[in-house]
C-alpha cells in the first residue's frame, strides 16, 4: 500500500446532510429562547444520531461549539464588572453567528468543517 493513497469521499444524501445542516441551524434558538443555543442541536443530535452518521458527528461538532460559546458568554457577564466584557459579548456573539451560519452552508454543501475554538467535551 502506498502513503499517498486519496481517500474516498463519503457520499452522503441530501437528507442526511439536511439534518446536518439543521445541527448547525438549530443553534440559532439561543438568540430567541434561553439555552436554545445548546437545546435545539442537543434535540437534532439525539434523534438522528444513531441512523445518521454524518448528523451524528456534525452534532458532537455543534454542541462542543456551542457549549465552548455558552463558556464565552459566562465569561463576559463575569467580565462585565471589569467593563471589558461589555465589549467581548458583542464580539463574541456576532462570532457566534458567523460560525453557525458558515458551518451549516459547508455541511449543507457536503464540504468538512470544524469551528475553530472548540473545546472538545462531546466525543
Amino acid at each position: 500500500m502506498e502513503d499517498n493513497q486519496q481517500v474516498e469521499p463519503v457520499i452522503t444524501s441530501k437528507d442526511e446532510r439536511m439534518w446536518a445542516m439543521l445541527c448547525h441551524l438549530s443553534a440559532l434558538a439561543g438568540f430567541i429562547i434561553p439555552m436554545g443555543s445548546i437545546i435545539g442541536p442537543l434535540i437534532v443530535w439525539l434523534i438522528k444520531k444513531d441512523e445518521m452518521p454524518l448528523v451524528a458527528e456534525h452534532g458532537r461538532k455543534s454542541l462542543n461549539f456551542q457549549i465552548t460559546m455558552f463558556i464565552a458568554y459566562i465569561v463576559c457577564l463575569i467580565l462585565m464588572f471589569a467593563v471589558i466584557g461589555g465589549i467581548l459579548l458583542p464580539i463574541v456573539a456576532i462570532f457566534s453567528f458567523i460560525m453557525v451560519v458558515i458551518g451549516a452552508i459547508k455541511t449543507n454543501d457536503g464540504k468538512e468543517f470544524n469551528y475553530p475554538f472548540s473545546l472538545q467535551l462531546i466525543k
